[in-house]
């Protein structure tokens, strides 16, 4: 690693302002951030590009796109992993929990594999020093399944848990609450109809018993680690409460205004989904995240499933709140909400993960990317 790196010329995104002007890396950390152009021969010229801090993605689900590429074609786990890690350092995501589902009810039985081996891969990559984003780790744990809790107790212990999301996929509640879209969405992954209602009534026969148990203990057993909990997919008043008096004071990805409103009168944070912002809409017919950020119902915005997304969707929100604020959601604040104090902003003191951004119209387009002052991407 070079001792220092002076990159100048640049518009710098600081938490409450623009700034043209420069910042001096030293030994992995920003050293200093000034206003003006360095006279130093040896500055690096940004032409004027953005600079922003390196992106902070909460929960990802791309690691599974990787290993499951197409339906029936499964890929080699380590392989997958790598393909993972170059494709969020590419697009602009230093620092990444990758969101692994712990719990099968009945339909994604090939998930479990892939939480099991991208721990065993995360293990042994990250000796190596090879990979170009910092991975952590963060469980969506899914309330009805009866293989969750055994799941989860392999990788309570494991220190890059940084978070943990608590899900309810049952087909007639939350995300799916719809329950005819539900059928039409397992009929496109190949299943007969009589497969699918009767597997719908399994399942809401297993939440009944399952769900209230195996919350508690959920709780319980991650309690004595502090680590932030977030609810998945709110959708009711009530649950929204007992999340929020249990402690749990993330919403992440509310399904309907109402829900996110009431999430906020809890006093809860709330996650978007940055491709919702892109796409102009949810994928799967929830709240528009655009109207979120209207009504200041965002703090944090999470790639879902597509990194590339954050710092695109952060682009277009900057239209409604400006850059700063827009960039916060995907830097400063996820930062704050992980408890990560050692980055996020350009700060002197800070990590030294940036990056460079060009814009091509409205469109964002990364030129460069450091973590830890070297360059990734």
């Amino acid at each position: 690693m070079t001792a220092e790196i002076i990159l100048t010329n640049a518009l710098l995104v600081l938490p409450e302002k623009l700034l043209d002007g420069t910042v001096v890396l030293r030994h992995g950390r920003i050293a200093e951030v000034q206003p003006g152009r360095s006279r130093n021969p040896a500055a690096l010229d940004l032409d004027g590009d953005h600079l922003i801090p390196g992106v902070i993605d909460v929960h990802t689900d791309n690691l599974e796109r990787q290993v499951q590429p197409r339906s029936l074609a499964r890929w080699p786990s380590r392989s997958a992993f790598l393909a993972h890690d170059a494709q969020t350092a590419a697009a602009g995501v230093t620092t990444v929990l990758d969101a692994l589902c712990l719990g099968d009810l009945g339909f994604d039985a090939e998930r479990t594999e892939t939480f099991l081996n991208a721990v065993k891969d995360l293990d042994a990559l990250q000796e190596t020093g090879l990979l170009k984003s910092e991975h952590f780790l963060h469980l969506r744990c899914e309330l009805p399944a009866a293989d969750m809790l055994p799941l989860l107790e392999g990788v309570a212990e494991h220190p890059a848990v940084r978070m943990a999301s608590l899900m309810d996929h049952t087909p007639g509640v939350g995300q799916y609450v719809d329950i005819e879209r539900y059928r039409q969405m397992r009929q496109r992954g190949g299943k007969s109809i009589a497969e699918i209602d009767r597997r719908i009534g399994e399942l809401i026969e297993q939440r009944e018993k399952l769900r209230e148990p195996q919350r508690r203990a959920l709780l319980d057993r991650l309690a004595y680690r502090h680590l932030p909990l977030a609810s998945h997919d709110d959708w009711q008043e009530a649950e929204i409460a007992q999340n929020a008096a249990d402690g749990i004071l993330i919403s992440e990805f509310p399904v309907s205004m109402m829900a996110a409103e009431t999430a906020r009168r809890h006093g809860m944070s709330i996650i978007a989904g940055a491709p919702n912002i892109v796409r102009g809409g949810s994928h799967s017919g929830n709240v528009s995240a655009a109207d979120l950020v209207d009504r200041a119902l965002v703090d944090v915005l999470a790639s879902d499933y597509v990194p590339p997304a954050m710092i695109e969707a952060a682009w277009q929100a900057s239209g409604r709140i400006g850059l700063p604020r827009a960039i916060a959601t995907i830097t400063a604040a996820p930062a704050r909400m992980l408890g990560m104090t050692d980055r996020g902003r350009l700060e002197a003191g800070l990590r030294a993960d940036l990056v460079r951004i060009r814009p091509l119209g409205i469109m964002p387009v990364i030129r460069a990317v450091w973590r830890g002052a070297e360059r990734v991407a």
